[in-house]
């Protein structure tokens, strides 16, 4: 990256910053505004912003941006309060995530077949399965949604990245070896390795992290900032680590989060505030460079098969699993609705994509980035535009409920629970 590159980045984010509260009222998100600078800043547009998105400095910037927000969702996720509420959250991880990937693969056969091996189509129901709650903030913060749901769908973006790693991993090792890149003894020791190295230096790093972090501030020997730096190198180590002795980094720095954010308990909150505003700035200059250097190039080349599937990917592919996770919990209609449109597509799937050209040279590659980048941008507008409104759309339509409805307060939707942090970032 130049000097003149980086100078250009950081005046995008002053100038999004003077706005960025006046733009969330006027239902602009932030990935929206970073995507379309990127499209108007790089080759596709006023060619300031150049190089390979998968390349250098940018390479560095992706990886780094994946660690943060893994370790910094998973912290936000507490364990003993998920213990008491896990029949939204399990269904929709359990059931609808699985099911999402089998839909997304049989619509990837289907609309190319001939183009893309079965391995290759299961990738990308992969890649594109899990959600980003940053893409539609008001859709988790809105305080007339009933905590339930919010809860539910929090919970939802801050694991199922996380869950899907490993089987992102697992998956392109498998695409690889079908593709005759790699034998099935060094497959299944590659799988072995990254996964289970990874589980257990992440559990390791993140203990040892948060018990000492925590012994350290109880008796007053941590100072203030210093608290959220020694957040951040737990990330950065357990990433390092894993990877230094062939584990899989992103893994260990989301089961580090976990390990961490159980452990640390009640000084979680305020020493993971620098890691998390740290990733969603490093989130913003990723979409940037989606815009400017992956969708750029590709969005004159997108063909109407590869933007039917990004279509049904945020409909069909998500909806109807969703529906079905949610059987016999009694939800109404509009409540199954509100939970299966959003589930928005962004950084994550951004993320795996670029991991996954990098880790093997697929045939399908090409389509895989394409359908992902149609995906993505289809996500960016749609849920970043209806976010706001549909969210208080639905909590008039609750409030009436509770109001008229004698009974409202036995609705499923009503069930009081805890209320975990939701990801903070540009809305």
């Amino acid at each position: 990256m130049t000097i003149q590159a980086a100078a250009i980045l950081a005046a995008v984010v002053f100038v999004y910053s003077l706005g960025s509260a006046e733009l969330a009222r006027r239902w602009i998100s932030g990935p929206l505004v970073f995507t379309l600078a990127g499209l108007a800043l790089g080759p596709w547009g006023l060619d300031l912003v150049g190089g390979e998105f998968g390349e250098g400095g940018v390479e560095i910037l992706a990886e780094a941006t994946l660690v943060l927000i893994l370790f910094a969702d998973a912290t936000r996720i507490d364990l003993r309060v998920l213990r008491r509420q896990t029949t939204l959250p399990v269904r929709l991880l359990g059931i609808g995530l699985p099911l999402t990937v089998l839909a997304g693969a049989v619509v990837a056969v289907l609309l190319f077949s001939g183009d893309l091996t079965w391995w290759e189509a299961v990738l990308i129901g992969a890649i594109l399965a899990p959600t980003d709650a940053a893409l539609g903030q008001a859709v988790v913060s809105n305080p007339r949604v009933p905590v339930r749901v919010r809860q539910a769908l929090n919970v939802e973006s801050g694991l199922n990245d996380g869950i899907m790693l490993p089987a992102v991993t697992i998956l392109t090792a498998v695409a690889a070896a079908d593709a005759g890149l790699d034998s099935s003894g060094a497959l299944a020791r590659f799988v072995a390795e990254q996964i289970g190295f990874g589980l257990l230096v992440g559990v390791v790093v993140g203990c040892a992290g948060g018990y000492l972090l925590d012994t350290s501030i109880s008796r007053g020997w941590v100072d203030g900032v210093m608290r959220q730096l020694a957040t951040l190198a737990v990330a950065v180590g357990a990433f390092g680590l894993a990877h230094e002795i062939g584990g899989n980094g992103f893994v260990s720095a989301f089961v580090a989060g976990m390990a961490f954010g159980y452990v640390a308990g009640d000084h979680c909150e305020s020493a993971a505030d620098f890691t998390e505003d740290e990733g969603q700035l490093l989130a913003l200059l990723t979409f940037l460079f989606f815009g400017a250097l992956l969708l750029g190039p590709r969005i004159g080349d997108l063909d109407l098969t590869t933007v039917l599937y990004g279509v049904l990917s945020l409909t069909v592919v998500r909806m109807v699993p969703v529906a079905l996770s949610v059987v016999g919990v009694g939800l109404e209609r509009p409540t199954i609705a509100y939970l299966g449109w959003f589930g928005p597509r962004g950084l994550a799937s951004i993320l795996f994509g670029l991991f996954v050209i990098e880790e093997a040279e697929l045939a399908g590659g090409e389509i895989i980035l394409d359908v992902m980048a149609a995906t993505v941008l289809l996500s960016i507008v749609a849920h970043g535009l209806s976010a706001v409104p549909l969210a208080d759309r639905y909590a008039d339509w609750f409030g009436s409920m509770m109001d008229d409805d004698e009974d409202g307060a036995d609705m499923p939707e009503a069930e009081a629970v805890d209320e975990m942090r939701a990801r903070t970032g540009p809305r």
